[in-house]
């Protein structure tokens, strides 16, 4: 009885909370990122496409990397004192840590050069992150 008064509470606070804080008009912050300058990304240019396509590939470099950390502490886990194994799972876990390292890096600089040559309407080349003006 305490789990189902439980629930039904959650849900009519989930209710009462569900009320929309931001601006009324879904245009209004279009209209202003226009009005200041700023160009809004879209999915269907090509900076977006790309920006998706990225963001895909983090997303399943992620994906790998938990994978790689589970199986490798998996074997670790259940090598038993076997040396050999324990090895093998360090140097599972070392790579993929590694690898980590190298795609958060390769993120960062694409970030980095993409904000500074102004291509996803970011600020950034000789304005020093200023908007751009018509």
């Amino acid at each position: 009885m305490f789990l189902v008064l439980s629930v039904l509470n959650f849900r009519v606070a989930d209710l009462a909370l569900s009320q929309s804080f931001g601006p009324q008009d879904p245009g209004q912050t279009e209209a202003f990122q226009r009005k200041a300058g700023f160009a809004a990304v879209t999915e269907s240019s090509f900076a977006g496409i790309i920006a998706v396509a990225i963001q895909a590939f983090l997303g399943l470099l992620g994906v790998i990397f938990l994978v790689l950390m589970i199986t490798a502490g998996y074997k670790w886990m259940t090598a038993s004192g076997n040396e050999e194994k324990m090895t093998e799972a360090k140097e599972t876990i070392w790579r993929a840590v590694i690898g980590l390292i190298i795609t958060v890096s390769a993120y960062a600089i694409t970030y980095f050069v993409f904000n500074s040559l102004n291509w996803f309407g970011g600020g950034g080349g000789a304005q020093g992150g200023s908007p751009r003006y018509p």
